[in-house]
């Protein structure tokens, strides 16, 4: 009860309810910018511009009750213009890149390189709906699209991923032959 009225507040110009609102959404917020982006420092710069324009733009929602729906998908598209950047910036961007490089296993290394082949609307369905545990629901008004549209891409994208790890893995799985 208290969040809609910190955001009924908010969408009226109140600085400290849409601070309130923010603050109490920042990990959420933070794990869904580092799940796409694979990179502290990036993930907190893309909540940083979220933040930045969703203040901006507050006033223009029309249903504060959809505030933190809205404020995900304005996230959601910060990281897509990242990625976006990275890849006509830095076309060999890779994890080995970074500051920090983290020992990750094979498996997992599969999982998302499966990920980024993904088209976005995919990749988005699978993000929110494992890494960050949400329901078909809440990923229908995350996304604007019926529940219905939410399912089927769940399953396209978990198919392709099937695929794609399908064909990376086996590299992996078989025998060396000395």
């Amino acid at each position: 009860m208290q969040e809609r009225e910190w955001a009924a507040a908010a969408c009226l110009g109140d600085e400290d309810a849409f601070y309130k609102l923010v603050s109490s959404q920042k990990r959420k917020l933070f794990g869904i910018a580092h799940s796409y982006l694979k990179n502290e420092a990036d993930a907190l710069e893309a909540v940083q511009e979220t933040i930045c324009r969703a203040w901006i733009k507050c006033r223009q929602l029309r249903d504060p009750a959809a505030f933190v729906p809205w404020l995900i998908r304005i996230l959601i598209n910060c990281c897509h213009d990242e990625l976006k950047y990275r890849k006509r910036t830095l076309p060999h961007y890779n994890e080995t890149s970074q500051e920090k490089i983290e020992m990750i296993s094979i498996h997992k290394l599969d999982l998302e390189r499966a990920l980024d082949r993904l088209k976005p609307k995919y990749r988005d369905v699978l993000m929110l709906k494992y890494y960050q545990d949400m329901t078909l629901t809440e990923i229908a008004c995350i996304l604007d699209r019926p529940e219905g549209t939410v399912k089927t891409w769940l399953h396209q994208g978990l198919k392709q991923v099937r695929g794609h790890i399908g064909r990376g893995g086996e590299e992996y799985n078989e025998k060396p032959s000395f």
